[in-house]
């Protein structure tokens, strides 16, 4: 269970997210959410710019920042000192189905007492991200043709 509000991450409290994502040409999209904006694109070899991280860098990216968050907001909490708080995280890639199989999340915390390691282990490890890629959630897809495109 998050030892967190339940509002720390959507908006104004509510249960539901949402992050629109457009297509800007060759291998490049945007992300856009509450006036952020993400751009994911591929490296050059395969046929992107390199102008942005590749969907699966973002989703370790996803990870590793909601780790940090977790084990910045414990340390905050305790009044210890996190300013150089670094996190790593990496993924295996496994095949049949194309998928990343293994994570390894490694939060470094310099000067870190050790009596608070298993607590910061455990805030990292009530992740939101952390949950939800081991509990896999239910994905719904749906392919929408709006009428407007057809008109054009």
């Amino acid at each position: 269970m998050s030892p967190f509000r339940g509002d720390c991450i959507f908006q104004g409290g509510s249960n539901h997210m949402e992050v629109i994502i457009r297509h800007l040409g060759n291998v490049k999209f945007e992300a856009t959410t509450r006036g952020h904006r993400v751009i994911s694109d591929q490296p050059a070899g395969n046929g992107g710019n390199d102008t942005g991280m590749t969907p699966p860098e973002l989703l370790l990216s996803s990870l590793g920042t909601c780790a940090g968050f977790y084990a910045a907001e414990y340390m905050k909490v305790r009044g210890l000192h996190h300013g150089d708080l670094r996190v790593t995280v990496t993924a295996e890639k496994a095949k049949a189905p194309a998928r990343l199989a293994q994570f390894h999340i490694d939060v470094e915390i310099p000067g870190l007492d050790p009596q608070y390691q298993e607590g910061v282990l455990r805030a990292v490890k009530a992740c939101l991200i952390h949950n939800t890629l081991l509990h896999g959630p239910a994905i719904e897809t749906t392919i929408s043709t709006p009428v407007e495109a057809l008109a054009g």
